[in-house]
């Protein structure tokens, strides 16, 4: 049987909605390469769409598990439910993506198989749990990283490592810098983006329409805008509204809502990446448990700045509170600083764009898709 007649199977493995959209357009492109590639795996709808078989969804049910022990049972059955997939059944390749807590299983067990296994999205051990290198050297054959610091860190620690631009950024079009000539903070329009991530919406979307409130009667016209990938989040976040808010809900991406925003509450994480794309000045949010916090989370982190736009940047270009803990007073104060001074808001917009023009120059699907083409090229019967 020749090359161009064999049949690949890769199995994908996605536990959010991000992974599920950055692995959707990683299959399309494999899709295009000419080869004949099964694709079966646990994601959701835009894994689907590109043409893989989901054993079972993950993107999206994960916010739905309200309890430790129902999420630690739905755990161990789905990790036993890939094993028993790969042991009893022939694939070739295993790409995880992102989700390190669920994929490292998914790559140990794959490795124990001896099925090669790549990395789609690198687990950010530069900013803590750097001990968890090893195990990654051990089910790790093919890293594939977003962003352009990676590579040298990850390479200079034994992992074959390649990076592959944004997928993020892909299909954006980097916005021109925002026109803040005429712009009125009364009328501004501010972009509440708390994420989609259920932990997220409890702890940011309450604080963020406070804020907002706190804002309006500063600013007497000032409005709001948030975005929701789907309906259902849609009701979560206006049952959660308080009386006297009022903001515009709409359905589309996160760049779409900045790009109709003259500034953001944001947050941390990717999102502040289309953000930027969209030229949109933020405030970087984020909480946590202020024990854990205290105890152990601010000794294991390795890095002075959390959001990904400020270590990119290399500085603190925009503002970021992590964790802000019980007041949300000074996180008001420095959106108010920011509405009372356009030319800051117009200088810091051309930053943001000039600084992640870089990461969508690369077609991030299309070079991963090129990688994975060349370890399947590697492969025998």
């Amino acid at each position: 049987m020749g090359e161009g007649d064999r049949t690949y199977r890769i199995f994908v493995s996605a536990a959010e909605v991000s992974g599920d959209s950055h692995c959707g357009g990683l299959i399309s492109a494999l899709k295009k390469s000419g080869k004949n590639i099964e694709f079966v795996g646990v994601g959701g709808s835009k894994m689907a769409a590109a043409g893989c078989e989901i054993l079972e969804e993950t993107a999206g049910r994960a916010v739905m598990i309200h309890n430790a022990f129902g999420a630690v049972f739905r755990f161990c059955k789905l990790i036993w439910k890939i094993k028993r997939y790969l042991k009893n059944n022939k694939v070739d390749l295993v790409i995880v993506c992102d989700s390190p807590a669920f994929n490292f299983h998914v790559a140990k067990a794959a490795k124990k198989l001896k099925i090669k296994t790549m990395f789609y999205v690198a687990p950010q051990l530069w900013a803590w749990a750097e001990w968890r290198i090893k195990k990654m050297k051990k089910c790790c054959d093919k890293l594939c990283c977003i962003l352009p610091f990676e590579e040298e860190w990850f390479r200079q620690r034994g992992i074959d490592v390649t990076y592959v631009g944004s997928p993020l950024l892909e299909e954006s079009t980097i916005a021109a810098r925002k026109d803040y000539s005429g712009f009125n903070p009364t009328k501004a329009k501010i972009a509440l983006l708390p994420g989609s991530r259920q932990a997220e919406i409890d702890t940011l979307w309450p604080a963020m329409q406070e804020i907002a409130l706190k804002l309006r009667k500063k600013y007497s016209n000032v409005s709001f805008i948030t975005v929701v990938v789907e309906e259902r989040k849609k009701e979560v976040l206006r049952s959660m509204q308080p009386i006297g808010f009022k903001c515009q809900y709409m359905t589309g991406t996160v760049e779409e809502a900045a790009s109709e925003a003259d500034m953001a509450l944001v947050a941390s994480g990717s999102a502040t990446l289309q953000v930027a794309a969209a030229g949109c000045p933020m405030v970087v949010m984020y909480q946590s448990n202020k024990i854990i916090w205290h105890l152990a989370g601010r000794w294991l982190l390795k890095t002075k700045l959390l959001s990904l736009v400020n270590i990119l940047a290399g500085c603190e270009l925009v503002a970021e509170f992590m964790p802000y803990f019980d007041s949300i007073e000074p996180i008001t104060e420095t959106a108010e600083q920011m509405l009372d001074d356009s030319g800051g808001l117009a200088g810091l917009s051309g930053q943001l764009i000039e600084l992640v023009r870089p990461l969508g120059e690369i077609k991030a699907s299309e070079k991963t898709a090129e990688i994975v083409e060349e370890m399947l090229a590697t492969m025998t019967n």
